[in-house]
């Protein structure tokens, strides 16, 4: 339901991995070491992000096995480079004001989803989470 993600490299002391959803802009910060396997390492960091947002475990558990396969590609969309950009300034900004802990990337991508991102709609809170919240109703409509 979320559909493709896309990431950057964020040169922090320890660098840090960036990925964002095309659908919801939702972002996931997670640890980059070890490079090689940050792939593979996403759909549990995607997993615990979405957790710590409280999206039904059904939901995540459907993420998650979708996940299975991934491609990668070139990111073509300039809304999210846009957004990563915005999300990279404001996590940088809150660091070196020492709002922020550089350590804690969890938190640092909760607080994310639930800043204001030009792209998202008012009937989704222009949030993230908002727009998150509307895919997850969408798709386990009981919820």
């Amino acid at each position: 339901m979320l559909g493709d993600w896309y990431a950057n490299v964020l040169f922090w002391r320890p660098q840090a991995a960036l990925f964002v959803n095309a659908t919801t802009f939702v972002p996931v910060l997670m640890p980059l070491a070890p490079a090689v396997g940050v792939v593979a390492r996403f759909p549990l960091a995607m997993a615990e992000v979405l957790g710590a947002l409280g999206v039904d475990p059904r939901f995540v558990e459907a993420e998650m096995t979708e996940m299975s396969t991934v491609v990668l590609a070139k990111t073509a969309s300039r809304q999210v480079l846009g957004v990563m950009n915005e999300f990279t300034f404001m996590a940088e900004h809150t660091i070196s004001i020492g709002r922020s802990d550089p350590a804690d990337l969890l938190g640092m991508s909760v607080w994310l989803a639930n800043t204001i991102v030009g792209p998202i709609s008012k009937e989704d809170g222009y949030t993230p989470f908002g727009a998150l919240q509307r895919v997850v109703a969408t798709a386990l409509p009981d919820h």
